[in-house]
């Protein structure tokens, strides 16, 4: 296959793959200030990898040329940010800048810078979910939180606004929709915690039968059964239990700890039950508050129905379309959905209330 004689426009082309790669290069630099360890080293190497791809585009170029375009907005976007925000919107963003690579289709670009980018989407995805495991339970809770409070009380004051009540009433549904929303979210928010703490403190290792550890016979061996209970393969639990009695039933010897090795504790990522109930409350409010602060304001009719429509659907655009960065996927199709579920249940509520409103007249 014969190189295409390259032109101009070719050589625009390049000079932008050039000011990328090196924009590039300096938003992982950036984010590995942050990192230690293995983290650093993988980010620092990704650099080094953009560096070479630079070089590539220098080659074609000739050198380095009089004049350079600006990065494109996406990758400016990505420079801005980490410098601003923490890594795991960078990476979420730098994810999706990786797939959408032209490499693939550039006749002047090797298959190894393809595969390389290819490659890259990859690692910087994995490093992004190891941030999303951090962050997937206190995420889950803040963006359930708000969008039901937001949700909800939407259409509570809809649905009460369209029967024709005034607009003091409709204030007072949404204030107290607020109250016992939050107060029943953060309620549950602890039932759930507290309950799953104690199934986990239920199903770790106990002391109960150390004290009888000395006096068990060492040929019949029934701690091998504990052991085999606790998923070990028969052979492998009869080893470690003639190796634990070996060891408690030497003369001397104290008896230390459970007899089976606990795993590290679950606690610490089931969170604390009184704090998960606060961030619930305070999650649910926050949503809840938006669609009410129209009445609040004194606006009343169609000017407070509209606003409050307005308010809700910014909100739940965003909160979409931050699910949507974290998790890699197009944040404006995940806005789109979050604001159609929204505002579909809130219409919903508020033709059942222009129903009631025409019954009840």
């Amino acid at each position: 296959m014969t190189t295409p004689v390259p032109t101009a426009r070719d050589r625009r082309r390049w000079a932008q793959y050039l000011v990328n790669e090196r924009a590039e290069a300096r938003v992982y630099r950036q984010l590995a200030t942050r990192r230690e360890g293995e983290e650093r080293e993988i980010l620092l190497a990704l650099a080094d990898a953009e560096g070479r791809h630079e070089s590539h585009w220098l080659d074609l170029l000739g050198g380095e040329p009089g004049r350079l375009p600006r990065p494109d907005l996406g990758t400016r976007l990505l420079g801005w940010m980490a410098t601003r925000f923490g890594s795991i919107f960078v990476l979420a963003l730098a994810q999706n800048a990786e797939g959408r690579s032209p490499y693939g289709d550039e006749p002047f670009a090797p298959a190894v810078m393809a595969a390389d980018e290819k490659i890259h989407r990859e690692v910087v995805r994995e490093l992004a979910a190891r941030g999303r495991r951090r962050l997937s339970g206190t995420f889950r809770a803040a963006v359930f939180g708000a969008n039901d409070g937001l949700v909800s009380n939407l259409a509570l004051v809809l649905g009460i606004g369209a029967t024709g009540v005034a607009p003091q009433f409709v204030l007072f549904s949404g204030v107290a929709g607020l109250l016992a929303g939050a107060l029943s979210m953060g309620a549950g928010e602890f039932v759930s915690v507290r309950s799953q703490r104690e199934l986990l403190e239920a199903t770790e290792p106990s002391d109960y039968a150390d004290e009888a550890l000395p006096h068990l016979d060492l040929d019949a061996n029934e701690l091998a059964l504990v052991y085999r209970a606790r998923g070990m393969a028969e052979a492998d639990a009869l080893v470690q239990a003639r190796r634990t009695l070996a060891v408690v039933q030497s003369p001397g010897q104290p008896v230390t700890g459970p007899i089976v090795v606990a795993t590290a504790s679950s606690h610490d990522v089931v969170g604390s039950a009184w704090g998960a109930a606060l961030s619930s409350f305070l999650f649910f409010a926050s949503g809840a508050i938006i669609p009410v602060l129209p009445w609040l304001l004194g606006l009343s009719g169609l000017s407070a129905v509209v606003l409050a429509l307005a308010l809700v659907g910014i909100a739940l655009l965003s909160t979409g379309a931050m699910v949507g960065l974290l998790s890699g996927a197009p944040p404006f199709r995940r806005a789109l959905r979050q604001l159609l579920i929204g505002f579909g249940a809130a219409a919903v509520t508020y033709l059942l209330g222009l129903l009631f409103g025409v019954s009840a007249g």
